[in-house]
């Protein structure tokens, strides 16, 4: 019982410190790209903490174009561009969609 206690403990605080090392940025909206399975894009604001997958690049990826979630981030890029809004992005410390593109977790409008 304390073994099964003890690894979900770990397995709760991995599951912490690997979204605590995910990339996240603060910016407007510079660029949407939207290509045949790929939705991309960039802000105006550096992005930090990125994983090694994606320390040489600046965009976040949409993991699922398709599923309800990415296209409700999708929405809220297009809402944050036309309104001229700074959004916060929060990765998810892979980058499964794309080989140097971190895995978007979530947005924020932040004003």
């Amino acid at each position: 019982m304390k073994l099964k206690s003890l690894a979900v403990g770990v397995l709760a605080v991995f599951g912490i410190v690997s979204h605590a090392m995910a990339g996240t940025a603060v910016g407007k909206v510079t660029k949407l790209n939207v290509r045949e399975g790929l939705v991309y894009f960039t802000l105006s604001g550096a992005a930090v903490g990125r994983p090694g997958c994606a320390v040489n690049t600046q965009y976040f990826m949409i993991k699922d174009e398709n599923s309800s979630v990415g296209r409700q981030q999708i929405a809220l890029l297009l809402t944050a561009m036309s309104s001229d809004k700074l959004i916060t992005a929060d990765g998810a410390n892979q980058c499964t969609k794309w080989g140097d593109g971190e895995d978007l977790r979530q947005i924020v409008i932040t004003n």
